[in-house]
């Protein structure tokens, strides 16, 4: 029998492994992942940043978690060689509306700590060029990783602490004893004292399974990316940002130089009609019919109609997703740009229709069930592990 098992093999399955391997050396700890490498959804399909910590709450988990990420993130890499860049970005208004937005953005920044400056649009040209706007703020702690090199170092690292770690085993069934959890899977039966669910789209579920009401709902959004043509990498230094509309609860189409030198552009939001759905064509009538029958969704899709309807154009359209884009570098042109990879993004929904707009982990009687981590979860990967430690030191399950 192990003491932990971690369902999940994303960065926050690999995390939380991780802190528990430093915080309890002599427990047994098994990870399930039911694909063949680690990071294969979420995380390694995420645009690569390391955020700064300047978009969230003040007092929120996101805010303090992605904060001390973007640090610990930053000396996790430099302390295993891991390539990574401390770049810094812009995020810039382009109309007059905009620029309250931007104040407002900058005292929430300053509010969570973060180094950060007003800048004029003559200083954003120091730094970007070709980006066109009235003004700007400077991030100077965001930074651009591979985390799927961040996440292999993880698995090299739960393993040289004596953890267990299972490709292609899908945990099918969750069974409850009076001492224990068993863990049906298609690679046999696991048995652990302690259960920790990080499954990610599907964590949700997961809960399900282990007689845990979840909280909220998964839906699924999709996030398409453009990548500009290698002679036109120029035109983007660092990372270019909008202003997020305070009303939509993403942040905008955007430009990310990545770790290898390509420049991605996006992403957009639409609903994903399968949870691992990274094609437009990708469907699951399971998948579907949950959201298509959740009131969240459609309290949701209500509020947030014109947005939505922007954002399908922006998927089917080229042209649309391009203009996007040029309201930030108007010299980008269509040619310039080409389709690239689209990451699935697993946004946890209230029965009300609000999103949940914090990480949310829901404690069991022998478990804990990250329920929603999406961005910048990566970023803040090791305080979340850290975080789901002190949550199971608050069950009273003694120390090993």
């Amino acid at each position: 029998m192990y003491d932990f098992a971690i369902i999940g093999g994303g960065i926050i399955g690999l995390s939380t492994a991780l802190a528990l391997g430093k915080n309890y050396p002599s427990a047994s700890i098994v990870v399930l992942e039911k694909e063949s490498k680690w990071a294969f959804h979420q995380t390694g399909n995420n645009s690569g940043v390391i955020h700064s910590g300047i978009y969230y709450k003040p007092g929120s988990f996101k805010a303090k978690f992605c904060r001390d990420g973007c640090q610990s993130m930053v000396e996790f890499c430099r302390e295993h060689g891991i390539n990574h860049e401390v770049c810094g970005k812009v995020i810039v208004a382009t109309k007059e509306e905009e620029l309250p937005l931007l104040e407002n953005l900058y005292q929430r920044g300053l509010a969570n700590g973060i180094k950060i400056a007003q800048i004029s649009a003559e200083e954003v040209k120091e730094i970007e060029p070709y980006v066109s706007c009235l003004a700007g703020i400077r991030v100077f702690s965001t930074g651009i990783v591979d985390y799927k090199q961040v996440c292999q170092k993880y698995a090299d690292l739960i393993k040289a602490q004596g953890g267990d770690l299972h490709l292609n085993t899908k945990v099918e069934k969750i069974k409850e004893t009076a001492q224990s959890q068993l863990l049906e899977t298609n690679k046999g039966t696991f048995e652990t004292r302690l259960l920790i669910n990080c499954a990610g789209l599907y964590s949700d579920r997961v809960a399900k399974l282990g007689g845990v009401a979840p909280q909220a709902k998964i839906v699924p959004f999709r996030g398409e990316y453009y990548e500009l043509v290698p002679e036109k990498r120029y035109l983007v230094k660092t990372l270019i940002y909008p202003v997020p509309n305070p009303n939509f609860p993403f942040l905008g189409v955007h430009f990310t130089r990545m770790i290898d030198g390509s420049v991605h552009a996006g992403p957009n939001a639409v609903l994903s009609l399968k949870r691992e759905g990274y094609n437009k064509t990708d469907f699951d009538l399971r998948d579907f019919a949950e959201v298509m029958t959740y009131p969240g969704f459609w309290k949701l899709a209500a509020k947030n109609a014109d947005e939505g309807i922007k954002e399908i154009i922006r998927s089917f359209s080229k042209a649309a997703f391009v203009h996007s884009l040029q309201k930030l570098i108007p010299k980008v042109q269509y040619q310039d740009v080409v389709p690239t990879h689209a990451g699935v993004r697993a946004q946890a929904l209230m029965n009300d229709g609000k999103l949940v707009d914090d990480f949310l982990i829901v404690k069991g009687e022998k478990s804990i069930h990250v329920c929603n981590a999406p961005s910048p979860a990566a970023t803040s990967s090791l305080e979340i592990g850290k975080a789901v430690v002190k949550e199971i030191e608050a069950l009273g399950i003694r120390q090993w």
